[in-house]
């Protein structure tokens, strides 16, 4: 039996705690919930497992004996042994304030949990971050993420898209694609910081601000496109503020300029977003990697709709080649 996986291929969990009521709740859950179950009382022991056996699921304790859980999630986001697609949890002893919840996103946790809980709830998420990890696992193995940020490549975002396009079909329902550009300094851009520094920290924020059934992309060095099932076009704009502020703060800003009022609606100057959505993908004539092309189009020639900053794809102006 391996180390990678000890139940015959389960679902692994590397579970960080010191064993007492929450950390055994926890553990019986996801046990009961089908997951193969690793535990580790120590931060040290809960790196050294998670290097060695490249867990599905990584849940640490707000409280360990020799680190705070979140000084481990920054360490394993971190760790370049550590697949940057791997979710991880902290799990707190009360409800998380803002500012604790806050924290612990900006370590590199994925969500803060607090058991025990809603049961069902916790295995509903649990299974929807495992499911974005085993699919990015995938996409990794047959080429369609991108080397630096662990994003869908281009290649990636049109085998989404037509994938995300088929169901939309079949149910009728809406599609939407926001590109968001960022614009950086050449020394922002450095071979050694594309991973980390600036463009890091926005993909990041992309990760954290997006919601789960949302497929991010990386078109360009600083361009990332997100395909989102579900949403028309109001819904795209609103998912372009969330996203722009998002980026737009993760970072200290270089414009030299005070924050505008309202500056969930009225992100940084240095990020641009451009969107097209169709209504009814079951009625609209456009294959859907021809949304990912007229988002990325709009971003530079789309029709104002915010601001300077957010445009939609205007048709009068046409779509260019992919």
């Amino acid at each position: 039996m391996s180390d990678r996986m000890p139940q015959g291929g389960l679902p692994l969990v590397l579970l960080g705690g010191d064993g007492q009521e929450a950390t055994r709740w926890l553990k019986s859950l996801l046990e009961g919930g089908g997951y193969a179950v690793l535990q580790e009382r120590s931060a040290q022991h809960v790196l050294e497992r998670a290097r060695s056996t490249e867990p599905d699921l990584i849940i640490v304790d707000a409280e360990l004996p020799d680190m705070p859980g979140a000084d481990l999630c920054r360490t394993l986001r971190t760790d370049p042994r550590v697949s940057s697609s791997t979710p991880i949890l902290l799990a707190v002893r009360e409800p998380a304030s803002r500012a604790q919840r806050l924290a612990a996103l900006r370590a590199g946790a994925w969500e803060c949990i607090t058991p025990p809980h809603d049961a069902d709830e916790i295995l509903l998420k649990l299974g929807a971050y495992v499911r974005a990890k085993l699919d990015a696992d995938r996409a990794r193995a047959e080429g369609l993420l991108d080397s630096v940020t662990g994003l869908y490549n281009r290649q990636g975002l049109a085998r989404r898209a037509r994938e995300l396009g088929s169901q939309a079909f079949r149910e009728h329902g809406p599609l939407a694609c926001v590109v968001l550009a960022v614009d950086l300094e050449p020394q922002e851009l450095a071979p050694n910081q594309q991973g980390s520094g600036v463009v890091g920290r926005c993909v990041q924020a992309l990760k954290t601000s997006a919601r789960l059934s949302d497929v991010i992309g990386r078109l360009s060095p600083t361009e990332f496109a997100v395909l989102a099932p579900g949403t028309d076009a109001a819904g795209a704009r609103r998912l372009a503020e969330r996203l722009a502020s998002s980026v737009s703060v993760s970072g200290p800003s270089t414009t030299g300029e005070p924050p505008a009022t309202g500056a969930a609606a009225t992100p940084s100057p240095r990020v641009r977003c451009g969107y097209e959505a169709v209504a009814n993908v079951g009625y609209a004539p456009i294959e859907p990697v021809d949304l990912l092309v007229r988002a990325a189009a709009a971003v530079r020639t789309g029709k104002t709709d915010s601001g300077s900053w957010l445009r939609r794809f205007d048709e009068g102006i046409g779509t260019p080649a992919p």
